[in-house]
């Protein structure tokens, strides 16, 4: 752990990372809030296995958006990819399901890392996800990422991934290649993503930077020993 002024704490997994949960409500969710990430982890770990559940989207064209997307943001890395039939915006009245779909999921995985919605996300999909993951995933760390939208629901995170240009760029092209039925909405363009990835780099010295919501986590100092 390299520790730089007083406040500024940046942390790198030694250990690397070979198993990761992503979980979206929506097709495209998982790629929009956290799309560099993916490319970065993939990349960095080769092998890595993705385990990755979307509450929306069966049996329509966005399901096989979402698994073209998600092997593209995702190479190198195996992805196992389920994808639910919950209506779009109607995923309080559906809690009994999704409540038995995490815990299926949880069974098939078990991950370094879980990456989902944010609890104070004003989207009622994207609340409802964030709310019953950590019911299942409890001793894990789990990063809530962000999704720009109408809602003036900007979360204040608290941990941030930082990214180069090169990287949010082609995150940019992907989204454009992989999900043309989002095309039409006035707020899926490169100005929205690039921008609100600057901001965030801002916040952490960099040029571009994914960020996260992290509620709890626990940390272990353990002793070094030499030779």
């Amino acid at each position: 752990m390299d520790v730089v002024g007083e406040r500024r704490v940046v942390i790198a997994l030694q250990a690397g990372v070979s198993e990761i949960a992503v979980l979206g409500a929506h097709c495209d969710d998982i790629a929009i809030g956290m799309g560099g990430t993916l490319l970065t982890l993939s990349r960095s770990n080769p092998g890595l296995r993705v385990h990755a559940l979307v509450l929306s989207g069966a049996g329509t064209p966005r399901e096989s958006e979402e698994r073209d997307a998600l092997s593209a943001f995702c190479p190198q890395a195996t992805v196992a990819l389920t994808i639910l039939d919950v209506p779009d915006g109607r995923a309080p009245a559906y809690w009994d399901r999704i409540k038995n779909a995490l815990s299926l999921f949880r069974q098939s995985c078990e991950p370094d890392l879980v990456f989902a919605t944010q609890r104070h996300d004003a989207h009622q999909d994207h609340r409802t996800l964030a709310e019953l993951v950590p019911t299942e995933f409890r001793d894990h760390l789990t990063l809530g990422y962000e999704i720009v939208k109408w809602e003036t629901d900007s979360p204040t995170p608290n941990l941030f991934h930082p990214l180069d240009t090169s990287t949010i760029e082609e995150k940019v092209r992907l989204l454009h290649k992989h999900y043309p039925s989002q095309a039409a909405r006035e707020w899926f363009d490169d100005a929205t993503f690039s921008g609100l990835s600057r901001l965030r780099g801002v916040q952490c010295r960099s040029q571009h930077a994914e960020a996260f919501v992290v509620e709890k986590a626990t940390v272990r100092f353990v002793e070094g020993h030499t030779a």
